[in-house]
């Protein structure tokens, strides 16, 4: 009798996820009780409390390993993700630390199927993982800071718990519409939230964000009830997708939610600048007319430039009735389509879009919190 065909490295590696996932929490704290009693000089990369964002980074390691078939999409995460670890000041020698710590959790919480096999898939994913993170963040060290600093130049309280914040940085910041940076405050070290820019790059270099305070948000408060003119906070690369593509002559749906009408706003402008006349439909969502804390701004814009037609959406369940408002207008078969807001409007969002029969690679969003959830 033949012997079984080895199994694919891939498929060891997604069986291993299917065994931790349900037990993600454990897996977790196990990850970082090794690295930090096996190598405590990492500790200070991490903030204080960790109780915030500890899952963050074996979330972005176990959806990395979950891709390793996957070049197209895992390359691009994985540049990504290297340029930004250097504001937390990861160097190469750190990464075999983590490995090492990252298959100790999983042989622990995965021993029914964790052989010899598996831990050697794991270690070449890692592998794999690690020198493309090292790459990217040595080519973006020769081009780029590690962060920038910047100073708050105009805050204004739109609502009780939306800011508009608008930054000074301390040398040019490079960034297109759409995207988003991470932003670190004095007051919460090494804690950094991400923030998608309000507005296309501006000829005098100042940066905007619309910021929520949200409840046990140490940045979102920090910055909406605390920051003041003359604050100085700290800024990560730019990073995120949702660009507009200039090639096509395709219009743009958009659908913002909430504060996630910032980046939305910026692609209209980019539009604008490119004074391409291509259809650009957007629809503003929120749960109450304060909701709309940018509306006059919008209409403003929609005044201006004739090929652009705004709708609100006002619902006390606007996050999952926006994508359905969709459904009363169109056509959208020559659309591109853009999400902000969310994570539970952006899911409803992809799948109402979907069935109007636009395509997945014509659907862009960058839901940050639920990256892993989704599919990077």
């Amino acid at each position: 009798m033949d012997a079984p065909a080895p199994t694919s490295a891939a498929a060891l590696i997604r069986r291993t996820m299917a065994e931790v996932t349900p037990i993600a929490d454990k897996v977790t704290s196990y990850f970082y009780a090794l690295l930090f009693v096996r190598h405590p000089e990492l500790r200070s990369l991490f903030p204080a409390a960790m109780d915030t964002q500890r899952d963050r980074l074996l979330r972005a390691l176990l959806t990395a390993a979950e891709h390793i078939d996957n070049a197209e999409v895992l390359v691009p995460y994985l540049q990504n993700l290297g340029r930004g670890h250097r504001k937390y000041g990861t160097r190469p020698e750190h990464y075999p630390a983590v490995g090492e710590c990252l298959i100790g959790a999983l042989s622990k919480y995965a021993p029914d199927i964790w052989d010899a096999e598996t831990e050697t898939a794991w270690v070449r994913a890692y592998t794999t993982i690690s020198q493309v993170m090292i790459d990217a963040s040595a080519a973006d060290h020769l081009v780029a800071p590690a962060w920038w600093n910047g100073e708050i130049v105009a805050h204004d309280l739109r609502t009780p718990d939306v800011a508009v914040v608008t930054v000074r940085p301390d040398q040019p910041y490079p960034f297109l519409a759409g995207q988003y940076a991470s932003v670190e405050t004095p007051w919460w070290p090494r804690i950094w939230r991400h923030y998608s820019f309000a507005s296309a790059p501006r000829s005098d270099g100042l940066l905007t964000f619309h910021v929520k305070a949200v409840p046990a948000g140490w940045v979102s408060n920090a910055l909406v009830h605390r920051a003041r003119s003359g604050d100085v906070v700290r800024l990560g690369p730019p990073a995120g997708s949702m660009t507009v593509d200039h090639t096509t002559d395709n219009g743009l749906l958009c659908l913002g939610g909430g504060t996630g009408i910032a980046p939305i706003k910026a692609l209209v402008e980019d539009v604008a600048e490119h004074g391409h006349r291509r259809p650009v439909e957007v629809f503003y969502g929120a749960r109450t007319d304060l909701g709309l804390y940018d509306l006059d701004t919008m209409l403003r814009l929609q005044q201006a430039h004739p090929w652009l037609s705004v709708r609100a959406v006002v619902d006390r369940q606007a996050h999952s009735h926006l994508p359905d408002a969709v459904r009363s207008y169109g056509p959208w078969n020559r659309y591109d389509a853009y999400l902000s807001g969310p994570p539970g409007m952006i899911r409803s969002g992809v799948d109402v879009l979907r069935s109007l029969g636009i395509p997945s690679e014509r659907i862009r969003h960058d839901s940050v919190e639920e990256f892993v959830a989704v599919g990077i």
